[in-house]
């Protein structure tokens, strides 16, 4: 079987490569004479996450569709520790990306169901009071080209980046209660009627009143009151930049700052 290498990574200081071949195994090589160091065995499904640890160059993570997350020491070409991605009552999960924290301290993988997996020391306290599906509302909004080839959001007509926070939402688009909302930055101090109540209730066809998620409801205008908050919200925005003197962006035909603000 002709071998395929899946990912190649540095260590932090270059001193070393390591690959990743399509027969599960990781090489450590020297970057400078090639020599063959270690052999890394344990991946039995092929790997395409390779990190290098931030400022240590003697550790290496790595992650595949196996579901398993290994960190190595490559010098020695010893395995320090290893983590499955078991997902109750749907087998493994495989681990599409990771990345370390810029102090090495912890590292974040996101798997094929959806997941963000969180490693590191001490406890998962901190990270219990929010809710396990949190999405942007505008994750998945479609964006259009202006006439200067700038990125817009089509509702808005807004660069993605100069719009309002986004709110939080489930998996299925729900808003969150006002308490997850206030983790958004920008939304720390918002008052309650800014914010997204988890439900309300209104009267459906047969006269009847039910309780519905406020995101799907709709106007007279077919426009979600999410919607409707957004739009609101934006123009708050723009009224409280021309209080302070602040000179709106161009309409969008007309724009000449790049999505990035450079």
């Amino acid at each position: 079987t002709k071998l395929k290498v899946t990912m190649v990574a540095w260590d932090r200081y270059d001193a070393t490569v390591i690959t990743a071949v399509n027969n599960f195994l990781l090489k450590v090589w020297n970057s400078s004479t090639g020599q063959l160091l270690h052999s890394l065995s344990g991946h039995d499904d092929e790997v395409f996450v390779l990190e290098a640890h931030p400022f240590d160059q003697r550790i290496v993570l790595s992650a595949g569709h196996d579901g398993n997350i290994f960190i190595w020491d490559i010098d020695k070409g010893t395995k320090i520790r290893n983590y499955f991605n078991m997902i109750e009552g749907q087998g493994h999960g495989a681990v599409f990306d990771c990345k370390f924290s810029p102090d090495g301290q912890h590292f974040a993988c996101t798997d094929s169901h959806g997941h963000l997996l969180l490693f590191g020391f001490g406890c998962s306290k901190y990270y219990e009071k929010i809710p396990d599906q949190m999405f942007f509302h505008t994750d998945y909004r479609p964006l259009i080209r202006d006439a200067n080839n700038y990125v817009l959001d089509e509702q808005t007509q807004q660069a993605p980046h100069l719009m309002p926070p986004p709110f939080l939402v489930d998996v299925d688009g729900n808003p969150h209660p006002t308490r997850f909302q206030r983790l958004v930055p920008g939304r720390e101090n918002c008052k309650d009627e800014q914010l997204i109540p988890q439900l309300g209730y209104v009267a459906n066809g047969d006269g009847e009143v039910v309780e519905q998620v406020i995101g799907q409801q709709t106007n007279d205008q077919d426009e979600s009151i999410l919607d409707g908050m957004i739009r609101e919200l934006q123009r708050e925005q723009d009224l409280r930049l021309i209080n302070e003197g602040e000179t709106l962006p161009n309409p969008p035909l007309n724009r000449s700052h790049s999505v990035n603000g450079g």
